[in-house]
């Protein structure tokens, strides 16, 4: 684990400066329960799990209120604002703007050791608006909508932490709790500046989840991801009278993305480079002065990765050269592949094994069987599959997440919960609409009772915390140093203006 540095964006935070009495902390933390807290100890294993779905209701309320906002990466300012009064109002600690970015946070309760954090997501996706409805509705056409569910992996690592906390100062135990409100997962890297910045300094396990249409906590790895933006600018002229005038952007990136598609023979098989042309020019019968592209290059290995965007960048300037053009290259985010640690899985999936699945009501089937109808293709997942766990194999995924830099900074375990019909993609309507809805708020309190489970079994068992540790340093390797590979660029704040 990196040593705190200097000047990090924790220091001066007083997260643990609480003395409290026993008394007056339960009692904060009893505001907006949705019912007496219930009379099992931390002893018996289910006590927690059973908490998290008593006090329920208020985190439902705070899910459905992030999917009615649904804001996009770094203008979540609505959606911060409604989990820090979450957290405040229990009992946590809370700082905003960190890392250098306004719609960051650090909540944190308790004192000491050991640091147990929880990530939390909560920006939407442009252009996916739907109504909670089984057919395609936009609330408002091509505004956002949380189409990848991270409404509900916000409000279920905010209801988790609360949980966490009551058990902490009812058990008495020393120990610190900290969820980070991390934005713009969605192509910013929000959590990649915050690694930079040293935000996650001083955490010795970081939990997190994700909606899905199933349920796993398998071990697995994703691919490292580097985005870039290549803006070519040329010469402007009358595309009939004077073509030998102009010199076409247009053309450059045509240029560009004909040899990238050469470059595909070349490339190691796990690779993945796909592109959008943002900018082709105004009108056919001017000349583009200006095109764009937008690259996204990925492989399960960072250093393969970076190589590859190297020798992207390599083909746009000898595009330019070619067409006599000017090239601009704009980073704009850059993820590490998820480091895994099966010591911290195992232990997540036999907690999940213990609570079990998710079961439909008929209604809630009746709208699952309904969607299902929007879907293409046939779905390999029958609609009852939300009522058991994957088996625990590793699975090496081709996609990407900031995630993945935390995880090389902090031994760090993730899961996933079925908020989604079966066989729904993610970054769909139908992904929003069950987000919207029971079943998202099903698999919501689930994840809530994994993570909570979770984070108990870590505060009372060293030797768990010590043995991941240990795989975590032996899988990162002695020689490693944590360097961005979107570089020392600042947020890109405005990425989705």
């Amino acid at each position: 684990m990196q040593q705190p540095r200097s000047g990090s964006a924790m220091q001066g935070f007083g997260l643990n400066a609480y003395c409290w009495c026993r008394a007056a902390a339960l009692a904060l933390l009893a505001v907006g329960a949705s019912g007496p807290a219930t009379s099992q100890t931390a002893a018996e294993p289910l006590g927690l799990a059973e908490r998290v779905t008593a006090q329920g209701a208020p985190a439902i309320d705070l899910a459905d209120r992030l999917w009615s906002l649904a804001e996009v990466g770094y203008q979540e300012r609505g959606s911060v604002a409604a989990l820090t009064q979450y957290l405040t109002r229990a009992g946590f600690e809370t700082k905003t703007g960190v890392g250098g970015i306004p719609t960051a946070f650090v909540a944190s309760f308790g004192r000491g050791e050991p640091v147990i954090g929880l990530l939390a997501e909560f920006d939407a996706l442009p252009g996916l608006s739907q109504v909670a409805a089984p057919e395609r509705s936009p609330v408002v056409e091509g505004a956002p909508g949380h189409a990848c569910g991270h409404h509900l992996f916000g409000a279920a690592s905010a209801h988790a932490g609360r949980v966490l906390a009551q058990w902490l100062v009812e058990s008495g135990r020393p120990g610190t709790i900290r969820v980070f409100g991390t934005p713009a997962e969605e192509g910013g890297s929000g959590k990649v500046y915050l690694a930079r910045e040293g935000v996650f300094d001083g955490v010795d396990v970081m939990l997190h989840w994700h909606p899905a249409d199933g349920n796993s906590a398998a071990p697995y790895s994703t691919t490292a991801n580097k985005s870039g933006r290549f803006t070519f600018t040329g010469v402007a002229a009358h595309a009939a009278a004077a073509p030998e005038r102009g010199r076409s952007a247009l053309d450059a990136v045509e240029a560009m993305n004909f040899m990238v598609n050469l470059l595909r023979e070349h490339v190691p098989q796990e690779s993945r480079i796909h592109y959008v042309i943002t900018d082709g020019g105004a009108a056919p019968n001017i000349v583009p002065e200006r095109a764009q592209v937008y690259y996204y290059v990925r492989h399960p290995d960072r250093d393969v990765t970076a190589a590859l965007f190297d020798r992207v960048t390599r083909i746009a300037n000898a595009a330019a050269q070619g067409t006599e053009t000017r090239v601009a290259v704009e980073v704009m985010h850059g993820n590490y592949p998820i480091l895994p640690n099966e010591t911290l899985s195992r232990r997540v999936h036999d907690i999940f094994m213990s609570v079990g699945g998710i079961r439909y009501t008929p209604d809630e089937r009746a709208f699952a069987l309904k969607l299902r109808r929007t879907l293409p293709g046939a779905s390999a997942r029958p609609i009852g599959s939300t009522q058991r766990i994957g088996p625990f194999a590793f699975n090496q995924r081709a996609g990407s997440t900031d995630v993945g830099d935390v995880s090389w900074q902090v031994p760090t375990v993730g899961f996933a919960a079925a908020t989604w019909v079966p066989g729904t993609p993610a970054h769909s309507w139908q992904a929003v609409a069950a987000g919207g809805m029971s079943i998202g708020h099903k698999g919501m309190l689930k994840a809530a009772q994994v993570l909570a489970l979770t984070g108990e079994a870590l505060f009372t068992d060293s030797t768990l915390r010590q043995a991941a540790q240990q795989e975590f340093l032996r899988r990162r390797g002695d020689d490693f140093r944590y360097q961005a590979l979107l570089g020392e660029r600042a947020p890109p704040l405005d990425y989705r203006r």
